[in-house]
C-alpha cells in the first residue's frame, strides 16, 4: 500500500477549538522542535468519481472530486481541491463547482469558491480567509472567523480524512470561517462494508450536522462513509436536498496520487 503524502511543517502546530479526541490528536507533539513532517491519506493527482442518485429519481448524474496544484496563494504553497456535481431531472440541469485552496501543513484554507447554477436560480461565492481571524467576499461583505485555521465546505470532507475517528465519538469542532456556522457536530457511528463499481470497501460511518440556513434552511445533516485504510476516501456521501430528498454520491473510480497505481480507476473488482 502506497503511504500518505508528508509535507514539512515549517511553523508551530496548529490549535483548534474541537471535542476531546480530535484536539488530542491535532496537538500531539506541540513541544517538538518547529521543523516536523505532517502526512496526508490524500495528495496532487487524487481523482475520486461519483455517481449521483436520489431515492425518489434513482442516477441523475455525475460528480468528480480532485486534487491539484501547487498554486501559490499570498506567498504559501497551497493544493487545490476541487468537486464538480452535474445532474439533470428530465429537461432540467444543475451544476454545482466548489474550489478550495488549503495550505496542506496547517490544514487550513486561503481561498474557497463556489457556483452554483440552477434551473430557476444560482449563486457564485468566492472568499479570501486570512490566518488573523478574517475573511471577505467578493461582494464587500466581511466578518471574523473563530480560528486562525479557517476550513470551507470542501475542505472540512479534507479534514476529516486527517484525522482519528474513533468509534462513538462526538466532537463539536468549531473550523468553519463563518462564525455563525459553527460548531460543526462531527459523531462516529459505527462500520459498514460499501460495495461499488470502485470495489469493496470497509468504511467508517461519520455523521456530521452543519448550520447552512441557505441549503436545509437551518441545520443539515450530512452522513459519509470513509474507506477504513490509510486514504480515507469519501466512498459515499448522502445529504438531503431541498424537493429531490435524499441526494446520494457512490464512489464509481478512483485515481490514486501515484501514476503506477493509475489502473485502479474504473475497477469493478479491485480492493482498495
Amino acid at each position: 500500500m502506497d503511504r500518505p503524502r508528508r509535507y514539512t511543517r515549517s511553523a508551530r502546530p496548529p490549535v483548534v477549538a474541537v471535542g476531546t479526541t480530535v484536539a488530542a490528536a491535532l496537538l500531539l507533539g506541540s513541544s517538538m522542535a518547529a521543523a516536523q513532517t505532517v502526512e496526508l491519506p490524500f495528495a496532487v493527482g487524487e481523482r475520486l468519481e461519483y455517481r449521483v442518485s436520489t431515492g425518489k429519481l434513482g442516477s441523475i448524474g455525475q460528480g468528480v472530486m480532485t486534487v491539484e496544484g501547487p498554486v501559490e496563494i499570498r506567498g504559501t504553497s497551497t493544493i487545490v481541491l476541487r468537486s464538480d456535481i452535474h445532474a439533470r431531472v428530465g429537461f432540467f440541469k444543475s451544476t454545482e463547482r466548489s474550489e478550495s485552496w488549503i495550505d496542506p501543513v496547517r490544514m487550513a484554507s486561503l481561498r474557497y469558491s463556489k457556483r452554483v447554477k440552477g434551473p430557476f436560480s444560482g449563486d457564485d461565492q468566492r472568499v479570501e480567509l486570512f490566518a488573523d481571524h478574517r475573511w471577505e467576499d467578493q461582494r464587500g461583505r466581511s466578518g471574523e472567523s473563530p480560528t486562525a485555521q479557517p476550513l470551507d465546505e470542501l475542505s472540512f470532507i479534507y479534514y476529516l480524512r486527517t484525522i482519528p475517528l474513533d468509534a462513538d465519538s462526538e466532537n463539536r469542532v468549531v473550523r468553519h470561517y463563518d462564525r455563525e456556522r459553527n460548531p460543526i457536530t462531527v459523531r462516529v457511528l459505527g462500520r459498514d462494508t460499501v460495495r461499488t463499481k470502485a470495489g469493496t470497501f470497509p468504511t467508517i460511518l461519520v455523521e456530521m450536522r452543519v448550520k447552512d440556513p441557505q441549503r436545509y434552511g437551518g441545520e443539515g445533516v450530512i452522513r459519509i462513509q470513509f474507506s477504513d485504510d490509510a486514504h480515507r476516501y469519501p466512498v459515499r456521501i448522502e445529504s438531503s436536498v431541498p424537493v429531490l430528498g435524499t441526494a446520494v454520491l457512490t464512489l464509481e473510480a478512483y485515481v490514486r496520487p501515484t501514476s503506477a497505481l493509475a489502473s485502479h480507476a474504473g475497477s469493478a473488482s479491485g480492493e482498495p
